[in-house]
């Protein structure tokens, strides 16, 4: 099966957006005001609603708040929800190692606000993030959602250490050296063909993603490729709700149907005690944009079986 989600990140550049007038405000930025807004080590925190059990949302590549409006939406009035921005995402500071710093800074926002069972709630990358912090928070954490989000960089599971590691400093090397334009070109090109199923859907959240410091992308690209959770899987005390995203035009390419990809996502988290992983579709990587209303309501059911 193919590995396109952080990949596409190193394509070659396409025509960007038009730079001579000014651009209208985007329908996908953020507009939900946070009742608080604060920083947790190099992580920004933005919390939503009063009650309930409290949920800990994390954007993937390149992402920022504007990942998740349509999820506050359906669910602040019945959950805390602390919506985070990682280092150099979305007009961010970029720092070194910048996932291990998130993943400490994760765990010091449970600690510093005393949070009882939350639930992750990670998209791509974030996703990455909430499995590992599952695998050690143990039973402090209550449950894991995630969307597109995999223990191990999806096609490379049979590669070895050493070429993981190769292949992990090369996509450092690509991306340490790309200007903001061809940045914002390939995140164009990228969710165009990979991000949302629609076209200029896909051109108004390129220029979000294109807020994000090229190299921080690079960088977090670079430490999931080295990545591998699978050992740490049979840590994880919590259900894990796992969404695997598919398009048909995008995936009978391959001769991949939607319960094949189901099943192989279930294969790569064989190792977890409690796992369901659930078909979503028409939907591409970013299925919050692509199918909101059957992703909020499946994470509604989710959470209320916990």
């Amino acid at each position: 099966m193919k590995a396109p989600l952080l990949f596409a990140l190193a394509l070659a550049a396409v025509p960007a957006f038009g730079a001579d007038a000014p651009p209208p405000p985007n329908r996908f930025a953020a507009t939900i005001a946070p009742a608080e807004r604060f920083e947790t080590g190099p992580l920004l925190v933005e919390r939503h609603g009063q009650r309930g059990r409290p949920l800990i949302l994390v954007p993937g590549l390149a992402g920022g708040a504007w990942v998740w409006q349509d999820l506050v939406r359906e669910l602040s009035g019945e959950y805390v929800m602390y919506v985070v921005t990682l280092p150099g995402f979305d007009g961010r500071a970029a720092i070194d190692n910048p996932l291990a710093a998130s993943h400490a800074a994760l765990l010091q926002l449970l600690a510093a606000r005393k949070l009882d069972k939350p639930v992750l709630i990670g998209h791509g990358l974030g996703g990455t993030l909430a499995l590992s912090l599952a695998a050690q928070g143990g039973d402090a954490i209550g449950g894991v959602v995630s969307i597109d989000g995999l223990p191990v960089f999806p096609g490379t599971e049979d590669t070895p250490p050493a070429l993981r590691l190769q292949m992990s400093a090369a996509m450092k090397g690509r991306m340490t050296a790309v200007s903001p334009a061809a940045f914002a070109a390939q995140q164009q090109q990228y969710m165009r063909g990979i991000g949302v199923v629609d076209m200029a859907r896909a051109d108004e959240l390129a220029k979000l993603a294109a807020r994000s410091v090229p190299a921080a992308v690079g960088q977090f690209t670079a430490d999931v490729l080295a990545l591998d959770l699978r050992p740490s899987l049979p840590k994880i005390a919590a259900p894990v709700l796992l969404f695997a995203p598919y398009f048909e035009p995008d995936d009978a390419q391959d001769g991949v149907t939607a319960p094949a990809k189901t099943e192989y996502y279930k294969s790569l988290m064989a190792a977890t005690p409690h796992v369901e992983v659930a078909s979503i579709a028409p939907a591409r990587h970013f299925a919050m944009f692509d199918q909101p209303r059957q992703l909020a309501e499946a994470i509604r059911r989710y959470l209320a079986s916990l």
